[in-house]
């Protein structure tokens, strides 16, 4: 079950007090001095925000929400920065995988689960248009998301300049390339993007990337799950790696 709080000066106190928000749903047209506050408060927190109809938040709970509920996250969010820095202080070679706009909970907790496996270092995500860390998702997971630092960021593409500056080459996994991921160099200080299924990698992040790799497809069927996507790139890095790595 979803856990949410509601109420305007409840949800203000939340994100104000640091608390681990996933979203917050506000009525179409809400007004009033606390509810621009707490606007203000989500911009600065960045916080995903949804207007809704009055309908919908009705439909979730019955009491006076006053025209905001927010969904509170079950895990903590990690800043990738200081997970990367950590890394590298630490003697090792860092693997980031970086999901744009997978909404599929099922699809998540199954990258999730292979990342935790595979000892990814951390799992990035955006802020909007991504799926929210919730039970089903943990489940899923098969509770991997309690182990693996999971980073919230508000812009995808500021976080891939991030990681290059850090010294990360950020690879895309995209059909969009001549190069095969048995021909790429996963030794390196990585960063792996995966896109959803239907939309794939946006633009804005393929042409940030350092490069883009393919996993190749020899059937007739067009495309992989994004889950057994993540899992090949992934223990194609670990397989480079085991030279040294073990």
């Amino acid at each position: 079950m979803d856990n949410f709080i509601f109420g305007l000066r409840p949800v203000y106190e939340a994100i104000k007090a640091g608390q681990e928000i996933d979203k917050v749903l506000i009525k179409n047209n809400l007004t009033g001095e606390l509810s621009g506050e707490l606007v203000t408060e989500m911009r600065k927190a960045g916080v995903q925000v949804q207007y809704v109809p009055v309908e919908k938040l009705d439909k979730i709970c019955s009491k006076n929400h006053q025209g905001v509920i927010a969904y509170i996250s079950p895990v903590a969010y990690y800043d990738i920065e200081e997970v990367v820095t950590a890394v590298f202080e630490a003697g090792s070679v860092p693997l980031v995988v970086i999901l744009d706009s997978i909404t599929d909970v099922r699809n998540f907790g199954a990258i999730a689960r292979t990342c935790e496996c595979a000892g990814v270092d951390a799992i990035v995500i955006p802020s909007s248009n991504s799926v929210r860390i919730t039970e089903d998702a943990i489940k899923t997971s098969a509770g991997a998301l309690y182990n693996i630092p999971v980073c919230k960021v508000a812009n995808l593409v500021d976080c891939v300049l991030l990681l290059t500056q850090l010294g990360l080459e950020v690879v895309a996994i995209s059909e969009k390339s001549n190069e095969s991921i048995y021909e790429t160099d996963f030794k390196v200080p990585l960063a792996l993007i995966l896109g959803s299924e239907d939309t794939g990698i946006s633009n804005q992040l393929l042409k940030r990337a350092s490069k883009k790799t393919k996993i190749p497809m020899f059937g007739k069927t067009e495309s992989l799950n994004v889950s057994v996507s993540a899992a090949i790139a992934v223990y194609e890095a670990i397989r480079q790696r085991s030279v040294t790595r073990y």
